[in-house]
């Protein structure tokens, strides 16, 4: 279940952009940044975190540089689409760990997964033996990513 919005200023929003560029930024550094001292600086991070704006810090690594250069995007077509197939599919798709991401959509298909595999063999083990195993599923089609033009973390 989705939190509740919480207000942002244009402090809040500068914090923010910081952070999403460089989350190991100091917080006196983020504090001159963003024109306030530290104090003030920590209580709006504080606030941030808890109120959910703010749901974690992290590493970001490179898929490539990690083998993992291959992209498809599968739209998944459900056999059942009743509240507790949903739910087992939801599930089950969380625990497969090629699929970055899972959306449900609303279209002549169900979900559509971004997958990220080493290459295309690689791809479609993953795809006969665990997505097309996943609770529901009657079909899939996939498409295959050449080039990744934008992508935002």
């Amino acid at each position: 279940m989705p939190s509740a919005r919480v207000p942002l200023d244009s402090y809040d929003e500068a914090i923010l952009r910081i952070l999403g560029a460089d989350g190991r930024i100091p917080a006196t550094e983020l504090a001159r940044r963003i024109g306030l001292s530290k104090s003030p600086t920590q209580a709006r991070l504080k606030r941030l975190e808890e109120g959910g704006v703010i749901t974690g810090y992290r590493a970001m690594l490179d898929p490539i540089a990690m083998g993992l250069a291959h992209v498809a995007f599968v739209e998944v077509r459900l056999s059942d689409t009743r509240e507790a197939a949903l739910q087992a599919f939801n599930r089950a798709v969380r625990a497969i760990p090629e699929v970055e991401q899972c959306h449900m959509i609303a279209s002549r298909f169900d979900y559509l997964l971004k997958v990220r595999t080493a290459d295309i063999q690689d791809y479609r083990r993953v795809l006969a033996e665990r997505i097309s195993a996943l609770p529901h599923v009657a079909g899939t089609s996939t498409y295959v990513a050449m080039e990744a033009v934008k992508e935002t973390l």
